[in-house]
Protein backbone atom coordinates (compact mmCIF):
# COMPACT_ATOMS: atom_id res chain seq x y z
CA UNK A 1 0.00 0.00 0.00
CA UNK A 2 1.05 3.73 -0.79
CA UNK A 3 0.87 6.72 1.35
CA UNK A 4 -0.44 10.58 0.47
CA UNK A 5 -1.17 13.06 2.65
CA UNK A 6 -2.73 15.46 1.34
CA UNK A 7 -1.91 19.14 2.92
CA UNK A 8 -3.98 22.48 2.37
CA UNK A 9 -1.61 25.34 3.27
CA UNK A 10 -2.20 29.36 3.47
CA UNK A 11 -5.55 29.63 5.72
CA UNK A 12 -5.87 33.11 7.15
CA UNK A 13 -4.46 34.17 3.73
CA UNK A 14 -7.66 35.82 2.85
CA UNK A 15 -12.15 35.55 2.95
CA UNK A 16 -11.86 33.55 -0.40
CA UNK A 17 -8.90 31.66 0.58
CA UNK A 18 -10.84 30.73 3.59
CA UNK A 19 -13.85 29.17 2.15
CA UNK A 20 -12.20 27.62 -0.68
CA UNK A 21 -10.15 25.63 1.95
CA UNK A 22 -13.65 24.83 4.34
CA UNK A 23 -14.97 23.23 1.53
CA UNK A 24 -11.78 21.11 0.51
CA UNK A 25 -11.86 19.91 4.00
CA UNK A 26 -15.63 19.37 4.63
CA UNK A 27 -16.48 17.85 1.41
CA UNK A 28 -13.25 17.02 0.47
CA UNK A 29 -9.97 14.81 1.14
CA UNK A 30 -8.12 17.57 2.89
CA UNK A 31 -7.34 16.51 6.78
CA UNK A 32 -4.27 18.22 6.85
CA UNK A 33 -3.91 22.79 6.93
CA UNK A 34 -1.30 24.78 7.32
CA UNK A 35 -2.53 28.18 9.11
CA UNK A 36 -1.04 31.72 8.63
CA UNK A 37 -1.60 33.03 11.91
CA UNK A 38 -0.57 36.56 11.38
CA UNK A 39 -3.10 37.14 8.77
CA UNK A 40 -6.04 39.12 9.43
CA UNK A 41 -8.18 36.30 8.26
CA UNK A 42 -6.61 33.67 10.16
CA UNK A 43 -9.38 33.69 13.20
CA UNK A 44 -12.04 33.55 10.33
CA UNK A 45 -10.35 30.40 8.41
CA UNK A 46 -10.23 28.74 12.17
CA UNK A 47 -13.53 29.47 12.61
CA UNK A 48 -15.42 27.89 9.29
CA UNK A 49 -13.24 24.55 10.23
CA UNK A 50 -14.59 24.18 13.93
CA UNK A 51 -15.63 20.62 14.79
CA UNK A 52 -14.02 18.95 12.08
CA UNK A 53 -11.28 16.21 12.40
CA UNK A 54 -8.48 18.51 10.55
CA UNK A 55 -5.09 18.87 12.02
CA UNK A 56 -3.45 22.07 12.02
CA UNK A 57 0.07 23.19 11.37
CA UNK A 58 1.50 26.61 12.04
CA UNK A 59 2.46 27.90 7.94
CA UNK A 60 5.06 30.07 9.38
CA UNK A 61 4.97 33.37 7.46
CA UNK A 62 7.55 36.39 7.03
CA UNK A 63 6.33 37.55 3.50
CA UNK A 64 3.09 38.77 3.49
CA UNK A 65 0.81 40.80 5.66
CA UNK A 66 2.00 42.56 9.24
CA UNK A 67 3.79 40.72 11.80
CA UNK A 68 2.13 39.73 15.09
CA UNK A 69 5.70 41.24 16.93
CA UNK A 70 6.62 44.51 17.49
CA UNK A 71 8.20 45.51 13.99
CA UNK A 72 10.96 47.83 15.63
CA UNK A 73 11.70 44.25 17.34
CA UNK A 74 12.18 42.49 13.76
CA UNK A 75 13.59 45.08 11.39
CA UNK A 76 15.17 42.66 9.39
CA UNK A 77 12.22 41.10 8.34
CA UNK A 78 9.92 44.49 7.57
CA UNK A 79 9.86 47.41 5.21
CA UNK A 80 7.49 49.60 7.44
CA UNK A 81 5.17 47.76 9.64
CA UNK A 82 4.42 45.28 6.80
CA UNK A 83 6.68 41.84 6.18
CA UNK A 84 9.20 42.31 3.26
CA UNK A 85 7.84 40.86 -0.13
CA UNK A 86 9.32 37.24 -0.39
CA UNK A 87 10.95 38.35 -3.79
CA UNK A 88 13.60 40.32 -1.98
CA UNK A 89 14.28 36.85 0.05
CA UNK A 90 14.39 34.84 -2.94
CA UNK A 91 16.55 37.55 -4.89
CA UNK A 92 19.04 38.29 -1.65
CA UNK A 93 22.68 36.87 -2.26
CA UNK A 94 22.78 36.07 1.31
CA UNK A 95 20.82 35.29 4.18
CA UNK A 96 19.38 38.35 5.87
CA UNK A 97 17.33 37.54 8.22
CA UNK A 98 18.27 37.48 11.74
CA UNK A 99 17.89 34.56 13.87
CA UNK A 100 16.50 36.08 17.30
CA UNK A 101 14.45 38.33 15.40
CA UNK A 102 12.59 35.46 13.66
CA UNK A 103 12.81 33.26 16.40
CA UNK A 104 10.36 36.03 18.38
CA UNK A 105 7.93 35.85 15.26
CA UNK A 106 7.89 32.54 14.55
CA UNK A 107 7.00 32.03 18.49
CA UNK A 108 4.44 34.79 18.06
CA UNK A 109 2.60 32.50 15.61
CA UNK A 110 2.66 29.75 16.90
CA UNK A 111 1.22 31.04 20.18
CA UNK A 112 -1.94 32.54 18.42
CA UNK A 113 -2.24 29.47 16.76
CA UNK A 114 -2.74 28.20 19.91
CA UNK A 115 -5.27 30.81 20.95
CA UNK A 116 -7.06 30.18 18.25
CA UNK A 117 -7.65 26.86 18.68
CA UNK A 118 -7.24 25.64 22.17
CA UNK A 119 -4.43 23.54 21.15
CA UNK A 120 -1.26 22.36 20.11
CA UNK A 121 -0.55 22.11 16.36
CA UNK A 122 0.86 19.10 15.52
CA UNK A 123 4.14 21.27 13.18
CA UNK A 124 5.31 24.31 12.22
CA UNK A 125 6.75 24.86 8.96
CA UNK A 126 7.20 27.22 6.14
CA UNK A 127 6.04 29.93 3.92
CA UNK A 128 7.55 30.64 1.01
CA UNK A 129 11.05 31.79 2.20
CA UNK A 130 14.53 30.41 1.45
CA UNK A 131 16.43 31.28 4.56
CA UNK A 132 18.46 28.95 6.55
CA UNK A 133 18.04 31.05 9.67
CA UNK A 134 14.18 30.73 9.63
CA UNK A 135 14.15 27.06 8.99
CA UNK A 136 16.33 27.40 12.28
CA UNK A 137 13.97 29.34 13.62
CA UNK A 138 10.92 26.56 13.32
CA UNK A 139 13.42 23.85 14.42
CA UNK A 140 13.96 25.95 17.47
CA UNK A 141 10.37 27.01 18.38
CA UNK A 142 9.15 23.37 17.61
CA UNK A 143 11.85 21.52 19.88
CA UNK A 144 10.69 24.69 23.02
CA UNK A 145 6.76 23.58 22.58
CA UNK A 146 7.13 20.07 21.99
CA UNK A 147 5.80 19.81 18.46
CA UNK A 148 7.06 18.45 15.24
CA UNK A 149 9.34 20.37 12.61
CA UNK A 150 10.50 19.11 9.06
CA UNK A 151 13.79 17.40 9.45
CA UNK A 152 15.96 16.26 6.53
CA UNK A 153 17.60 12.80 6.36
CA UNK A 154 20.56 12.47 3.73
CA UNK A 155 19.72 11.20 0.67
CA UNK A 156 16.16 11.27 1.02
CA UNK A 157 14.28 13.75 2.66
CA UNK A 158 11.88 15.56 4.64
CA UNK A 159 11.32 13.72 7.76
CA UNK A 160 8.14 14.10 9.76
CA UNK A 161 7.16 11.64 12.90
CA UNK A 162 8.54 8.44 11.87
CA UNK A 163 7.82 9.11 7.93
CA UNK A 164 10.00 10.10 5.36
CA UNK A 165 8.34 12.24 2.50
CA UNK A 166 8.56 12.25 -0.88
CA UNK A 167 7.09 16.27 -1.97
CA UNK A 168 4.44 17.30 -4.83
CA UNK A 169 3.32 20.51 -5.42
CA UNK A 170 2.79 21.42 -8.88
CA UNK A 171 0.42 24.13 -9.24
CA UNK A 172 3.54 26.77 -10.92
CA UNK A 173 3.55 24.19 -13.68
CA UNK A 174 1.56 25.25 -17.35
CA UNK A 175 -1.14 23.46 -17.71
CA UNK A 176 -1.70 22.28 -13.89
CA UNK A 177 -4.07 19.44 -12.90
CA UNK A 178 -4.13 18.21 -9.73
CA UNK A 179 -5.38 15.34 -10.33
CA UNK A 180 -2.82 14.16 -13.44
CA UNK A 181 -0.63 15.64 -10.56
CA UNK A 182 -1.69 13.38 -7.53
CA UNK A 183 -1.46 10.26 -10.30
CA UNK A 184 1.72 11.02 -11.59
CA UNK A 185 3.43 11.40 -8.17
CA UNK A 186 2.09 8.31 -6.54
CA UNK A 187 3.42 6.36 -9.93
CA UNK A 188 7.11 5.65 -8.23
CA UNK A 189 8.28 2.98 -5.62
CA UNK A 190 7.92 3.96 -1.99
CA UNK A 191 9.61 2.43 0.87
CA UNK A 192 7.82 0.99 4.36
CA UNK A 193 8.48 4.25 5.85
CA UNK A 194 8.14 7.01 2.81
CA UNK A 195 5.13 8.65 2.06
CA UNK A 196 4.35 11.11 -0.64
CA UNK A 197 3.30 14.98 0.42
CA UNK A 198 0.94 16.73 -1.86
CA UNK A 199 0.77 20.23 -0.92
CA UNK A 200 -2.11 22.18 -2.10
CA UNK A 201 -3.43 26.39 -1.58
CA UNK A 202 -7.16 25.49 -2.42
CA UNK A 203 -9.26 28.75 -2.44
CA UNK A 204 -11.97 30.54 -4.66
CA UNK A 205 -10.11 33.60 -6.09
CA UNK A 206 -10.93 37.13 -4.97
CA UNK A 207 -9.36 41.05 -5.45
CA UNK A 208 -6.76 40.18 -2.84
CA UNK A 209 -5.84 36.80 -4.29
CA UNK A 210 -5.40 38.44 -7.68
CA UNK A 211 -3.51 41.06 -6.45
CA UNK A 212 -0.61 38.89 -4.44
CA UNK A 213 -0.38 35.64 -5.13
CA UNK A 214 0.93 34.13 -8.24
CA UNK A 215 -1.36 30.99 -7.82
CA UNK A 216 -4.71 32.16 -8.92
CA UNK A 217 -7.33 29.69 -10.55
CA UNK A 218 -4.91 26.95 -9.60
CA UNK A 219 -6.40 27.47 -6.14
CA UNK A 220 -9.81 26.59 -7.47
CA UNK A 221 -9.05 24.00 -9.68
CA UNK A 222 -7.43 22.46 -6.59
CA UNK A 223 -10.66 23.04 -4.49
CA UNK A 224 -12.39 21.26 -7.44
CA UNK A 225 -9.84 17.94 -7.23
CA UNK A 226 -10.07 17.97 -3.05
CA UNK A 227 -14.29 17.42 -3.01
CA UNK A 228 -14.19 15.35 -6.87
CA UNK A 229 -15.46 11.66 -5.65
CA UNK A 230 -13.08 10.55 -8.11
CA UNK A 231 -9.98 11.35 -6.03
CA UNK A 232 -10.78 9.53 -3.26
CA UNK A 233 -12.00 6.56 -5.55
CA UNK A 234 -9.06 6.83 -7.52
CA UNK A 235 -6.88 6.46 -4.10
CA UNK A 236 -9.44 3.61 -2.87
CA UNK A 237 -8.89 1.57 -6.25
CA UNK A 238 -5.32 2.35 -6.19
CA UNK A 239 -4.14 0.63 -2.93
CA UNK A 240 -3.32 4.33 -1.58
CA UNK A 241 -4.10 5.16 1.89
CA UNK A 242 -4.68 9.07 2.54
CA UNK A 243 -2.97 10.24 5.52
CA UNK A 244 -3.32 12.53 8.42
CA UNK A 245 -0.36 13.91 10.78
CA UNK A 246 -2.09 11.81 13.44
CA UNK A 247 -0.97 8.64 11.23
CA UNK A 248 2.54 9.86 11.55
Amino acid sequence: MKKLLIRADDLGYCEAVNYGIARAVKDGVVRSVGVMPNMEWAEHGVRLLDGTDVIFTVHANICQGKPITDPKLIPSLVDGDEFKDKNIYREAKEDFVVLDEVIMEVEAQYLRLVELTGKKPYMIEAHAVPSDNFNKALAIVAQKYGVESMKFEPGRGPKVGNMIFKFSMDSANPDYNPFESMKKAMDQEFAEDEAMLMVLHPGYVDEYVLNTSYITTQRALEVAFAINPETKKWCEENDVKLLTYADL
